[in-house]
């Protein structure tokens, strides 16, 4: 038998991991890149930023291209091309909507903790339909140090009022991963564009194929009564 798990809360990754974003952010900053004649070395660029906070990926882009690097210009190109990806919703990931429901009907606390803004998550959700379903939202306007440091699963633990350590963590990304078993939650990952590290793996309880394996790991687990 393995060993259940006594959990308070389950919290959950937005982007990539509840919501097909992520192939979007990096479909329109590859194109927008490439617009710009940065296209070369863009995809493998655009790969080391998944699951990283905007501002850490604008960092990233100015070291690596240099200080004249067109910001506002790559900015306005790639919100184009996101918004005209976006204009007939957002999709979500299998296995969401099975997931969502369980944890309602199991009355287990949720909370959203996404490195994005908090206009880009209330967007993001909206579109997605599934807004109304969270009174907890923890976005990169809640706290000063984005993931991979955790201090984005402390608050949202704290907000709801248990410990990290009676938590279970939803993530997509590596650098996701990282906050949270840094904030000592019981961490799942269901890769979306990046595969796990074998560092990440390590920090991870599991790592599953889909959100439908993750209810089926809770339910086992005995995390939903």
């Amino acid at each position: 038998m393995s060993r259940q798990w006594t959990i308070d809360a389950v919290l959950l990754d937005m982007d990539g991991t509840l919501l097909d974003t992520e192939k979007v952010y990096f479909d329109s900053l590859v194109a927008a890149l490439t617009a710009f004649d940065y296209g070369e070395d863009a995809v493998a660029l655009c790969h080391s930023m998944v699951g990283l906070p905007g501002p850490v990926c604008e960092a990233m882009l100015i070291e690596h291209y240099g200080p004249t690097f067109p910001m506002a210009g790559i900015n306005q190109a790639f919100l184009v091309h996101r918004d005209e990806m976006m204009r007939s919703g957002l999709p979500l990931k299998p296995g969401t909507l099975a997931l969502l429901d369980a944890l309602a009907a199991a009355d287990c606390p949720m909370a959203i903790v996404t490195a994005s803004s908090r206009r880009g998550a209330e967007r993001n959700l909206a579109l997605a339909g599934i807004r109304e379903r969270f009174d907890t939202v923890l976005t990169l306007d809640d706290v000063t140090r984005g993931k991979p440091d955790p201090e984005l699963y402390l608050k949202a633990a704290a907000h709801l009022g248990v410990t990290p350590q009676a938590c279970v963590a939803v993530e997509d990304s590596n650098h996701g991963v990282a906050a949270a078993h840094a904030a000592g939650a019981i961490t799942l990952m269901v890769p979306d564009m990046a595969p796990p590290t074998d560092e990440t793996r390590a920090r991870c309880a599991a790592v599953l194929p889909d959100l439908n394996a993750v209810l089926v790991l809770l339910q086992e687990r005995g995390a939903l009564g």
